[in-house]
């Protein structure tokens, strides 16, 4: 599992389409679980799952020949942590968390000065790679790899070994 985190307009969901094509066209089941702090609208509400959802459904599944999705209402209740939503998960060779800056999980950071942000990487000890836009900073600890978030192709390199590494 490793977490893929940065500020909006970073770039993230740009380099995870892209690690998520290429691994998958290589025969790698990945699962990706995206984290958003806005509502999710996944089905126009006319549509006979959303009815049911708003009717009071604590949840619904809808399945057809092509996708399955689980629609959970949570109401009152608390957002899941995420380990129990990673239990939910069907098993896969690599799990990429999108989102999530606080959980103490290995995270590649997608960094983009240019974004007005500050680099999440100084502050955070599970920070094991950051892809950025600009060159690495001096007195970079030794601990993380810094990728050219210019080059795909490199990232998804180092993503490899590094999987290879953790298994």
């Amino acid at each position: 599992m490793l977490g893929v985190i940065g500020w909006s307009g970073s770039g993230k969901t740009t380099l995870l389409e892209f690690l998520v094509g290429r691994l998958a066209g290589e025969g790698v089941r990945v699962n990706v679980v995206k984290h958003s702090h806005h509502d999710i609208a996944l089905e126009p509400p006319h549509k006979d799952s959303a009815r049911l959802r708003t009717a009071g459904a604590a949840e619904v599944m809808i399945a057809s020949p092509y996708r399955i999705a689980i629609m959970r209402e949570l109401r009152e209740e608390q957002e899941p942590p995420l380990a129990a939503l990673l239990a939910r998960l069907a098993p896969a060779d690599l799990t990429l968390v999108e989102g999530y800056k606080w959980e103490p999980l290995p995270k590649l950071e997608v960094y983009r000065p240019e974004v007005g942000k500050p680099a999440v990487y100084p502050d955070d000890p599970h920070i094991v790679a950051v892809a950025s836009s600009m060159a690495a900073p001096a007195g970079l600890a030794p601990h993380i790899a810094w990728l050219d978030l210019n080059d795909p192709e490199a990232v998804l390199g180092w993503l490899k070994g590094y999987v290879a590494l953790a298994a």
